[in-house]
């Protein structure tokens, strides 16, 4: 079993070895590594470029394509989570009764916030959700940033922000990362890029 499984891995790592795959390696890590899944894409773009430096200006494109598209899934995992416990919430309020025309049944079916009872959001929630709710959208540049920026996404739809606001702010925040980042990794490597 262990030696299928390593067997496996193996097969996927061979068929994803750079440079013979390149590009679309790097646009599948970057899209996964956007998810909520913890996978880093800048080795791989890092990897590829340190055998083709003169592709650098599309391998940062093709990366910051994936990571956008997979901050979109994000987003859209958070907006569908959101729907999902509205659903569950006005179930379990009719189910315990509750009358279907009241204010806070018809606010979940409009998918307004429902108003917060006393101690049910934590301080630090609260705050999180009134920074992302001030910022807006704007609030998506940070979302390169590594641990809090696929739940940035996912809060931006959760919060029912407007989707393509949202997708070209994590458009921006991660081209720079990707220019920012692999431009320095390959300084600090010794290696020149082209054109600089």
């Amino acid at each position: 079993m262990e030696s299928a499984l390593m067997s496996a891995i193996n097969s996927l790592l061979a068929m994803f070895a750079l440079p013979q795959v390149g590009l679309s390696a790097i646009f599948i890590v970057s899209l996964v590594s956007a998810t909520l899944l913890p996978l880093g894409s800048e080795p791989v773009v890092f990897g590829y470029l340190s055998l083709t430096p003169h592709m650098f200006w599309p391998a940062v494109l093709v990366a910051t394509l994936g990571n956008t598209i997979g901050g979109a899934i994000s987003y859209a995992m958070g907006l569908g989570a959101r729907k999902a416990v509205v659903r569950w919430r006005r179930r379990k309020r009719l189910a315990a009764g509750g009358a279907p025309g009241s204010p806070a049944l018809a606010a979940e079916t409009a998918g307004q916030d429902e108003p917060s009872a006393p101690g049910r959001v934590g301080r630090w929630e609260l705050r999180a959700r009134n920074w992302m709710r001030r910022i807006g959208p704007p609030a998506l540049l940070l979302s390169w940033l590594p641990a809090v920026g696929d739940p940035l996404c996912a809060a931006a739809g959760w919060l029912r922000f407007s989707f393509w606001p949202c997708v070209v702010y994590m458009a921006i925040g991660k081209f720079l990362r990707y220019v920012l980042m692999t431009a320095f990794l390959l300084w600090v490597s010794g290696q020149a890029l082209p054109g600089w």
